[in-house]
């Protein structure tokens, strides 16, 4: 009783905590009700009482549910018990009625042994439950009334036995059988003493004409004692053995017939008690074979009555475990179409584990299996991971290969090796082998079969992937990430293996995506982690549109192009464009490769326009105006490219890191005024650069730039400038520059990340220069660049200079025009190690002073003998600043400042400030903190910009006319702007001065937004424009009409420009000369020291014609402005000069002026 519940209650899913069972006696009246217990009820019944606690429990209906599962049980055990005597007795009638005439149709031999074994049924092997006697295709009720639990007419046991008519023939064969004795098992679980299914014990019954009428059915348990006796002792079975070790020839005393007698031993009872005579010695000797082969077999027994399959799987015992139990049940589940009833585990000595499953089955529907096709299904999941592993790598690799890579594999987690088959296993050596040979990282995508989640997987070695670093990469590339697994693999060497395995979603070009589109897929990922490609939405193209990540590239420069050339979409809206269709971005990367591919054999002009014609076609079909326009942008800019570095490769054979492409500014409509003729955009992850010039032969700085988003409006304004400056010179205005993308935090690290950059742009500007060649016949020929095609016509001649940032890197473009072979040699860059250093020169500053010397002599001043009083920009360590401030012993520098100091000297002492800047001029990489303060007049000081507020002194408030007692950095450097000196002089980048009628937005200087003033507020006499762009052009005009004297960076700084063209063209002389042996190469170099004074004169004497040509000019006054506006017309007319642009006035305001 106390089992039943107990069992009742686990099967409920609940758990028994505590059960106390006392049994007491108890007096009870008529009607049940308790009236005492114990004491004076000792003579009354004996009851058994239950406390059981179990899990707490809320719900109603589960109540309902455990309360009806109890009262059911209880009503099992009470028939059972009840019932228990008659079944005994009903027993052992049958036992006697057996041997009273008519007998059974059965031998002899077999009647007694079925007499013997009823008997010893009742000999406490047996736990009766119910009976019940069958009649078949009767209408007539038995003799016998059911018993115990089968008193419910509805209790099933096998279902049918009324009526046979209605089973399969194979079933009613089984029925009809003649044997006497029938053992198997119910459908139903026992609810009494145990759970399991219940044995039932079939007595056929026979007409007079031998044919089975019925059956007589006990049903029940055998006892623990029953399964624990020697089948050698159970009548029936000690039959079969006996006959089976007849049949098998063995004697008792040889190995292999104890061996045999061991399986009989140790078959579960069921087994041998159910199981046919014939098929037990077929399983017995199959087993007998085995020995101790340590490999899976499998023996089947199936239920006559379909109900279930009995399958005995042998395995290797260190190979059993749960995870493998499981598997072979799903298996033989999937077999037979049924489900696990059960399952029973034998271990012993043997090095064979052997696990019985009980598959339930549906009668009629149990498939016809191959037990041996079976067997191997079930040897294949039972072979171990490693066991499938080094198959597969044998397979794959070769036995000698793969024993190699798997002895240098510590171990494989068990996660992983659960996640993944032998297969995946093998590719994902060769990963491993790949990052440990210095992949940086590997990656390999499986789109799965239909209905499954694609997968992917990444590799790295050492250190795992951050998925903070690795999540935004796999979204940009259209990725939809919903879980991830790492493992990590360890390798023989003490190395650690990460693999990450990643499950996708939402990935809709997965499911029919090429292996060759898998492969650029994964090539990708990599490139964006290494930082060889941009991490960005364009990345969405790989799987979208086919594309590569270099092809990609080609995109992305042309979407930078755009957003430098001043477009009113976004980057990110760009991205939107040419990711909703994938397939126009795929067209214009085949237009591009179309025009520039220099192996392409076919005309590539006919080709392109039958590609520019389907985009057209392509083109009508997108419904947003935006997009649109967006796409016929890119369609321009590839149309108006003409050159491209995109097929060159480095030495290696790999693509080169770097893209640049040559555009026909001048072409393009889509770019604002002034459009230089040609520019050269660089582009890479680490820099991007601009190279404009206004014609093929000119020249200019290259800039390093620190505005990021528009550098580009930063360089042409400043080749705008130099086209101006280089009136002194042939070559037209040419300007360069380039941001770092990337820029370190450390200074020396910034340093060397910037002169990687600035190679990349120098780089890429000689990989779309054309070379000239000399000739055995002293003629020269042109060499257009390797793998480039030209739709510009010949184009030899780029000379760089030097310019903010890049003073010191003329060697290193020098370097790389030796690399490439560039006729111009050194001369490509001027001022290096071999020619004339400007800042050691002084000659910028030199030049400017000249044009301020005129300016003061025009003042009536000789500021070389009289004193100036100077506010600066800039600091002694700067080439023009620095020497700017050597140029007169009688400057008086009230005040400067640079980027990270205001310097203030109220009443300096001109000889002895004069020492000072001299000493930090020659300084290395001197600040104005490195000013001596105790050379610094009383009330001055060395202030850090980075300050909250500046005390002002009354010197101060002196010198710069101020009125408050503290003022903010940018508030102090307005107030020295705004001074009123001798000469406000500019030797610092950036633009401090506009009109007042124009915004800062306009000017186009965001850092200096906060310092920068009107030209309406400048008191100073005279403006020096030793930087480039330090006064906007309108500022320039709003000062000069309050009466200023000012010229324009382009007059002032010109001297710079005009040594550095003649020493290209001195270089380019005596190049000459050295390669026809009129002049030693070791002559060279002397001599252009030597000259380096006379070439100075030169251009000092040019800016003080240039400043004296002005003065003329100016003297004229009004009485030239007819002339001077025919000129300005005539070159508007000639398309040379863009009035609006220079912002020079129109006829009617010159008119107004000159009267």
């Amino acid at each position: 009783l106390v089992d039943s519940i107990s069992l009742a209650i686990s099967g409920s899913g609940r758990v028994v905590h505590l059960v106390i069972h006392p049994i007491m006696k108890v007096a009870r009246d008529p009607q049940g009700r308790l009236l005492e217990i114990g004491g004076s009820a000792a003579a009354g019944r004996r009851e058994s009482w239950m406390h059981v606690e179990i899990t707490r429990m809320s719900d109603r209906d589960e109540f309902a549910l455990l309360t009806r599962t109890l009262s059911g049980v209880l009503a099992d055990v009470r028939v059972a018990v009840e019932d228990w005597p008659p079944m005994r007795e009903r027993l052992k009638t049958l036992v006697d009625e057996l041997s009273r005439p008519p007998l059974p149709p059965v031998p002899p031999t077999e009647l007694a042994e079925v007499e013997d074994f009823l008997r010893w049924l009742d000999d406490d092997n047996f736990t009766f439950l119910g009976y019940r006697e069958y009649l078949f295709d009767s209408v007539a009720e038995p003799a016998h009334g059911p018993l115990g639990i089968l008193r419910d007419q509805a209790h099933p046991v096998f279902g049918g036995l009324r009526d046979l008519s209605g089973l399969p023939p194979d079933v009613q064969n089984f029925l009809r059988r003649g044997e006497l004795l029938v053992i198997t098992k119910s459908n139903r679980r026992a609810t009494v003493h145990r759970t399991a299914p219940m044995d039932a014990i079939g007595l056929r019954r026979f007409a007079a004409s031998g044919e089975v009428v019925g059956i007589h059915l006990f049903l029940g348990l055998f006892t623990s004692l029953a399964y624990s006796r020697s089948p050698h002792s159970i009548p029936l079975l000690r039959l079969k053995v006996r006959h089976i070790v007849e049949r098998a020839g063995l004697a008792p005393a040889s190995h292999d017939g104890k061996a045999l007698l061991h399986i009989l031993d140790t078959l579960p009872r069921d087994e041998l008690l159910q199981t046919s005579e014939d098929q037990l010695f077929e399983t017995v000797i199959g087993i007998l074979n085995l020995g101790e082969r340590q490999r899976i077999a499998l023996f089947v027994r199936r239920d006559p009555l379909e109900r279930f399959v009995s399958c005995l799987v042998y395995v290797p015992r260190e190979r059993y475990d749960a995870a493998l139990r499981e598997r072979f049940a799903a298996i033989l589940a999937e077999a037979f179409a049924g489900e696990l009833s059960t399952f029973y585990t034998h271990l012993d000595d043997s090095p064979l584990a052997r696990i019985q499953f009980i598959i339930r089955t549906t009668r009629g529907k149990v498939p016809a299996v191959d037990d041996a096709a079976l067997e191997k299904r079930l040897a294949e999941a039972g072979r171990s991971w490693s066991d499938r592993l080094e198959g597969a790598a044998t397979a794959a690799l070769g036995e000698e290969e793969a024993h190699a890579r798997l002895r240098r594999v510590s171990s494989f987690p068990i996660g992983y090796q659960s996640r993944t088959d032998a297969g995946q296993a093998v590719a994902d050596l060769r990963r491993i082998d790949a990052v440990l040979a210095g992949s940086p990282l590997e990656v390999s995508l499986h789109p799965k079969e239909r209905g499954e989640l694609p997968g992917l997987r990444i590799y790295r070695v050492k250190d795992p992937v951050v998925l903070s670093d690795i999540l935004p990469i796999l979204e940009n590339l259209g990725l939809r990430v919903v879980a991830e697994e790492p493992y990590c693999i360890e390798h023989a060497d003490d190395v650690a293996v990460w693999i990450h395995e990643f499950q996708l979603a939402g990935v809709a070009p997965l499911t029919t995506v090429s292996t060759a589109i898998v492969a650029r897929f994964e090539e990708a990922v990599v490139a964006v982690w290494i930082g060889r490609v941009e991490n960005d939405r364009l990345n969405r193209l790989v799987l979208a549109a086919g594309l590569s990540a270099r092809q990609i590239c080609v995109l992305r420069l042309y979407a930078k192009v755009l957003r430098q050339i001043g477009t009113a979409f976004s980057q990110a809206y760009m991205e939107d464009a040419l990711n909703a269709y994938p397939a126009i971005a795929r067209r214009l990367v085949r237009l591009f490769e179309i025009r520039f591919d220099p192996d392409r054999r076919a005309d590539p002009a006919l080709s392109a326009m039958g590609e520019v014609q389907a985009i057209d076609h392509a083109l009508d079909a997108v419904e947003s105006l935006d997009h649109d326009q967006i796409l016929r942008s890119f369609l321009t800019l590839v149309l108006r490219t003409v050159r491209t570095n995109y097929y060159q490769r480095l030495p290696s054979g790999a693509a080169k890191p770097y893209l640049a492409i040559k555009l026909a500014s001048s072409e393009i409509d889509l770019m604002p005024p002034p459009r230089p003729l040609f520019e050269i955009y660089v582009y890479s992850p680490r820099v991007e650069a601009v190279h404009m010039r206004a014609g093929k032969v000119a020249r200019g700085g290259i800039r390093w730039s620190d505005r990021r988003e528009d550098f580009r409006t930063e360089i042409l304004g400043l080749m705008k400038a130099q086209t101006v400056k280089n009136a002194v010179i042939v070559p037209v205005g040419s300007k360069g520059g380039f941001v770092v993308k990337q820029p370190p935090a450390s200074p020396d690290e910034l340093r060397a990340e910037g002169t990687e950059c600035y190679r990349t742009l120098i780089r890429g500007l000689l990989d779309l220069t054309d070379n000239i060649r000399a000739e055995a016949s002293a003629e020269h020929r042109i060499e257009p660049p390797p793998q480039v095609v030209r739709y510009d016509g010949d184009d030899p001649y780029l000379v760089v200079a030097a310019d903010k940032g890049t003073a010191a890197f003329s060697d290193f473009a020098n370097a790389i025009s030796a690399e490439y072979g560039y006729w111009l040699g050194d001369a490509f860059a001027s001022g290096g190690s071999v020619g004339y250093d400007h800042k050691a020169m002084g000659i910028t500053s030199r030049g400017v002073w000249e044009l301020v010397k005129r300016h003061f002599r025009e003042l009536g001043t000789d500021i070389q003998s009289a004193g100036c009083t100077v506010v600066g920009v800039g600091d002694m360590s700067g080439d023009v600043f620095g020497n700017g401030m050597l140029q007169s012993r009688h400057i008086r520098l009230l005040g400067a400042f640079n980027h990270l100091h205001i310097f203030i000297d109220p009443a300096p002492d001109p000889a002895g400030s004069y020492a000072e800047r001299q000493r930090l001029f020659e300084l290395p990489l001197s600040s104005w903190a490195d000013y001596d303060p105790r050379l610094v007049s009383p009330g001055g000081g060395v202030f850090e910009r980075s300050a909250k507020s500046i005390p002002i002194s009354a010197e101060m408030k002196r010198a710069f006319t101020i009125a408050e007692d503290h003022l903010t950095p940018a508030e102090l450097i307005q107030r020295l702007l705004t001074a009123q000196v001798d000469l406000l002089f500019f030797g610092g980048i950036g633009t401090f001065v506009k009109a007042r009628s124009e915004t800062h937005g306009q000017v186009g200087d965001k850092a200096n937004d906060a310092l920068r003033v009107d030209g309406e507020a400048l008191r100073a006499k005279v403006i020096a424009e030793g930087a480039n762009l330090g006064v906007t052009q309108r500022g320039r005009i709003a000062y000069a009409q309050q009466g200023g004297r000012i010229d324009t960076d382009a007059i002032d700084n010109s001297a710079g420009v005009s040594m550095s063209d003649h020493e290209v063209n001195i270089k380019i002389l005596l190049g000459q000369a050295v390669a026809t042996g009129a002049l030693g190469a070791e002559e060279r170099e002397p001599l252009l020291v030597q000259m380096k004074d006379e070439v100075a004169a030169l251009v000092l004497r040019d800016n003080y014609l240039q400043g004296q040509a002005l003065s003329v000019a100016e003297a004229k006054g009004p009485a030239a402005f007819n002339r001077q506006v025919l000129l300005i017309r005539e070159l508007e007319k000639a398309g040379r000069l863009d009035r609006a642009l220079e912002f020079l006035p129109d006829d009617e305001e010159i008119a107004a002026r000159a009267a």
